[in-house]
């Protein structure tokens, strides 16, 4: 892995500029803690012994500051902290709290450094040191990437563990019992002789005790919650109906507005007329935005109606108008100037492949859209010298920048009201609806503004999975796989998202060739190029970034290259494979679906594996081939997070990521014409349907030594899992996404 070492002592001299040139004090800042936010406003007889406990005379509430978008990690942060602190549901309240640098994500810095997850050497263990240094410094919170249980499994638990100890001491100073004598359960102090002090009535003495600091976490044997099955806190009012989400939200006094914004994505507005929805009923005000218009009225459904009567005369798109024009882009970057990165370099791919017949493949991949179940949506107000928003995101403190930056006030000054989120997948990533609802309310300043999309408006300013292609030559030797050139070329959504946040992109995109230049295999001459295909339509990360992209390449055509030698595609991979993680996720894949086994006419199987995040994934589909198209049967999967956390919620994650992972390779692309989005609704983006739903069992390991999340990985294999049992069970191979192009599903 040359290049990957080069790319990562640039990196780490980055790295440590950032660390010892923007931050002087070096070490001290590195280890001084933020300050605490919920220090702040506390009143008499309150409590807080760190960022994510507060206890009242009243309550106890627990923050989770990481954004629910459906992955039920706010129920997953609670139990963290109950578990050290003996809470149980009920006993508590969770607020998802104000943004601040104290709520910082440091697995972040995984996925910021070139090294593979079972790349344990001291360079790639140094630079990810360096990076958490970086990201906790300069205190970037953030959801995304799978990271909210890495990120909070040691801090929860220690934020727990020290509230515990701490009221124990103020127990002990209450009751003059010694503190070694006192235990926790119920949320009260169990004291020797048999009585208990609640919490909540230890508020006001705990409140003037420093937290204890030296505090040990309980061994696993001893866990009531972690790794057992839990009803997460969500499930109650979302069965119900009754959960709010930030669409459902109404605040006193706001009125409501819809937009008409180019729908070439980044072109500008020409000019507009708006005298005939000015009159319609509700209608207030009509008001200018960037590159549009904005309808401010009495509800909804008026404002809706009102922006789809305003004539408008847009500007053309700042890409290619037709899809033609983004497949050619792709397809002339493969060269010495768009070359991004050599990411892997394993043995002599150049000589090996000259040594016999070699295998080509071209594969690509289409935009996609997120198209989640709740279109976005926000309520700003804009008031003199500051602003206060109600939204769901995933980036709070940049949304509390990007509002403070239109309206005139610092960052500081805006309040935020993170919501539950009704999907992401990536979305709630970005801010059009924030700042256009901002722009709104800074017009009519004083009054909130609730501006909600329609679901043609969401998808219509949607920025996309990013499209891209791979041209794969290949040999294989004596039966097994001897040679590869991988090359990938695709647009960088990590640069198109960062260019929208003010951000740099510092060096090489990894997501460009992710899921496919860490590949756990032991191919004796292996190398993976990324080429960076220009800016086309803006992009941003979809679920999995570019492992979804990836790992069809790879694993599409790894399987091409075991079947060219005659090999078993399961056997092949197993023995290819370098590190005994991997290997087992494999095993345990083949133990599951009786690899091996005859399945029958016109049926086949298909295996795929796929590591992203850290987390390494194997599927493994079964499909039969009916009289009226592809049947998917069964998928079998299996995956090593190092540890569970709740086995419940696990399985929902994996089974839904399989199933999105399924539908949107069958089904799923955005293609442009005029140099807008041809797909408006989900008529048009059609994920699996219930009736295509197989039979899904899963298997969760957990041998790897660091925990990972669970909510993206479960997505790159199924498309070439699927792609791998066509072929098996009809002989056509599919290299292309989406497969119902040449192939339908029933």
């Amino acid at each position: 892995m040359g290049r990957a070492r080069t790319i990562a002592r640039r990196t780490f001299l980055i790295g440590s500029v950032a660390v010892l040139g923007g931050v002087a004090f070096g070490t001290y800042m590195v280890k001084r803690p933020h300050d605490n936010p919920l220090a702040n406003g506390l009143e008499e007889g309150e409590a807080t012994f760190n960022p994510y406990v507060k206890i009242t005379p009243e309550q106890i509430t627990l923050i989770a500051p990481h954004t629910d978008s459906g992955q039920g990690v706010t129920s997953m942060q609670a139990a963290l902290i109950a578990e050290e602190l003996d809470l149980e549901f009920g006993q508590f309240e969770v607020s998802f709290g104000q943004p601040s640098p104290a709520y910082y994500n440091t697995a972040l810095a995984e996925e910021a450094v070139p090294f593979a997850s079972f790349d344990d050497s001291f360079m790639a263990e140094t630079m990810r040191d360096v990076a958490g240094a970086v990201v906790k410094v300069i205190g970037v919170m953030a959801t995304g990437g799978s990271s909210s249980v890495p990120d909070q499994y040691e801090k929860l638990r220690m934020a727990g563990a020290v509230a515990r100890e701490t009221l124990k001491r103020a127990a002990a100073e209450q009751s003059g019992i010694p503190v070694e004598q006192l235990t926790t359960a119920n949320a009260a102090v169990q004291l020797s002789d048999g009585s208990a002090l609640k919490y909540t009535d230890l508020a006001g003495v705990a409140a003037g005790i420093e937290p204890v600091s030296d505090v040990a976490l309980r061994d696993p044997s001893k866990w009531r919650l972690i790794g057992k099955p839990m009803m997460r806190s969500d499930i109650v009012a979302k069965s119900t109906g009754t959960l709010k989400y930030g669409i459902d939200l109404e605040v006193e006094g706001m009125v409501h507005a819809a937009i008409r914004v180019n729908p070439r994505q980044g072109g500008a507005m020409n000019g507009y007329d708006s005298s005939t929805a000015e009159a319609m009923r509700g209608v207030q005000k009509v008001v200018p935005v960037t590159n549009g218009v904005a309808v401010i009225a009495d509800n909804t459904w008026r404002a809706f109606q009102a922006a789809n009567a305003i004539e408008l005369d847009w500007a053309p798109a700042p890409y290619p108008a037709e899809m033609e024009g983004h497949w050619d882009a792709a397809a002339s970057s493969f060269t010495e100037k768009r070359l991004d990165a050599e990411w892997r370099t394993d043995g002599d791919v150049e000589a090996s492949l000259g040594n016999g017949d070699t295998i080509t493949a071209e594969y690509r991949v289409p935009y996609v859209a997120h198209a989640p179940l709740e279109p976005i949506s926000a309520i700003v107000r804009v008031d003199e010298g500051g602003a206060e928003i109600w939204v769901g995101h995933q980036l709070q403190r940049f949304a509390q920048q990007k509002v403070a930056a239109i309206a005139g006030c610092e960052p500081e000054q805006v309040i935020f009201h993170n919501q539950f989120v009704g999907g992401s997948f990536g979305h709630r990533l970005e801010f059009e609806n924030i700042t256009l609802a901002t722009e709104i309310a800074a017009q009519i300043k004083g009054t909130p503004v609730k501006l909600t999309f329609s679901r043609e408006d969401d998808f219509a300013h949607d920025f996309p999975r990013q499209i891209g292609m791979s041209r794969s030559r290949g040999s294989v030797k004596d039966g097994k796989v001897d040679a590869w050139a991988l090359d990938i070329a695709t647009v960088s959504s990590s640069a198109s998202q960062t260019a929208r946040l003010g951000q740099p992109q510092p060096g090489a995109d990894a997501q460009i060739p992710a899921g496919a230049w860490n590949m756990p295999y032991a191919i004796p001459n292996l190398r993976v190029r990324a080429y960076k295909v220009p800016e086309l339509a803006p992009t941003s990360s979809w679920r999995s970034v570019g492992a979804s992209s990836g790992g069809f390449f790879a694993e599409g055509f790894l399987d091409e290259l075991i079947l060219a030698a005659g090999a078993d595609p399961m056997e092949e991979r197993i023995r290819l494979c370098n590190n005994d993680i991997h290997r087992r996720v494999l095993g345990a894949a083949a133990d599951m679906s009786n690899w091996g086994s005859d399945l029958g006419e016109n049926r086949g199987r298909g295996v795929a594996m796929v590591e992203s995040f850290g987390v390494p994934v194997a599927e493994v589909v079964e499909v039969t081939m009916t009289d009226r198209g592809i049947r998917i049967d069964k998928v079998f999967i299996a995956v090593d997070v190092g540890k569970i956390i709740d086995p419940v919620n696990f399985d929902n994650l994996v089974k839904g990521g399989v199933i999105w992972g399924l539908g949107h390779a069958m089904n799923c692309e955005i293609t442009y014409s005029d140099g807008m989005a041809q797909q408006t609704n989900y008529h048009a983006h059609e994920a699996m349907r219930l009736y295509q739903c197989p039979e899904i069992e899963v298997r969760g390991l957990e041998n790897a030594p660091q925990i990972r999340g669970i909510g993206e990985p479960p997505v790159p294999p199924a498309a070439p899992a699927l792609a791998n049992a066509i072929f098996a069970a009809t002989g056509q191979r599919l290299r292309e996404m989406p497969f119902n192009k040449f192939i339908d599903f029933v």
